[in-house]
């Protein structure tokens, strides 16, 4: 059976420890840690030197940072420490998973193989900021990628990049979407690493997501790329995913792309016909008649 490659793209040691530690704890040591450090200044040898004998890892410092320029390529290049195993988790460098993770992964390797790409597990959110943690969010066992997608679109549930292990044979077909800050480039991997495939989940072992002021959801000054980044993923969402909803699916996920563009400007004449196109493809003549007169509005406005 495979082994597992867990992934850490290192920048900060804040809270480091915590993660290298819950890997000192596992109960199955059927896995291999690959830790890329970011050229920080806040050098993890140290503690490094702690942990050696308890699991096996190899560290490598990149003497140029690429994670303020490109997120989504720092995780790539991270990757490319790798180099046998098949299997690939990327964690937070703030992040710490359950003991017996890797022993249930292993457990029910069978009734997943060749049939899913992508593998997640129950998931907690710590607020760094009070001191809280959040109730466990548990998935459907197999569940569609888009499935998935549209209950976080709708805030039934959460998602992010630690929680998940994939294939390197579909992380190698598609690669991550180099979004800026990576916003959404883990919610697209999903949807195309899956590969047709649905996502299989294994509920009974929870990743622990920190979320502090040291990461890009805990900083308020990214909302401008933020927004970019929520257009562009959308915009592929709409050309590429849309089928596989149901037309009132179709209808809000159109309707928020339309919203977050009027939230900082006025829709474009392209944005429109692009937006258009997919009324008249799907809608009736009532919603096409309401779209067409909110952008009436705006160019009245626009002129006043």
């Amino acid at each position: 059976m495979d082994m597992l490659a867990i992934i850490i793209p290192y920048y900060k040691r804040t809270f480091f420890q915590s993660t290298l530690q819950s890997l000192a704890n596992q109960t199955d040591k059927r896995f291999k840690v690959y830790i890329g450090d970011d050229a920080s200044i806040d050098s993890p040898l140290e503690l490094l030197s702690q942990f050696h004998g308890k699991f096996e890892f190899l560290y490598h410092r990149f003497e140029k940072n690429l994670g303020s320029i490109s997120l989504a390529r720092q995780w790539e290049r991270c990757i490319e420490l790798s180099k046998e195993e098949e299997w690939i988790m990327i964690l937070g460098d703030d992040d710490f998973i359950d003991n017996n993770l890797v022993e249930l992964w292993h457990i029910n390797f069978n009734l997943f193989y060749k049939k899913a790409q992508v593998i997640r597990f129950a998931s907690k959110i710590i607020i760094e900021e009070n001191n809280t943690v959040s109730n466990i969010f548990t998935h459907p066992i197999w569940e569609i990628a888009t499935v998935s997608f549209y209950r976080k679109f709708q805030h039934l549930t959460r998602s992010s990049l630690s929680e998940y292990i994939f294939s390197r044979e579909s992380f190698l077909k598609f690669g991550f979407y180099d979004y800026p800050l990576a916003w959404n480039s883990d919610d697209r991997a999903w949807l195309d690493f899956s590969d047709n495939q649905p996502i299989f989940t294994i509920n009974e072992c929870v990743v622990f997501v920190r979320l502090s002021i040291f990461n890009i959801s805990g900083k308020q000054d990214n909302n401008n790329l933020k927004s970019f980044s929520v257009l562009s993923f959308f915009r592929f969402l709409i050309l590429k995913k849309l089928k596989n909803y149901t037309n009132q699916e179709k209808e809000k996920i159109i309707r928020f792309y339309e919203n977050e563009i009027s939230k900082q400007r006025k829709l474009k004449l392209s944005e429109f016909c692009f937006i258009l196109y997919f009324y008249l493809k799907y809608f009736d003549f009532y919603l096409i008649k309401k779209f067409i007169k909110r952008f009436l509005k705006n160019i009245l406005k626009k002129h006043e």
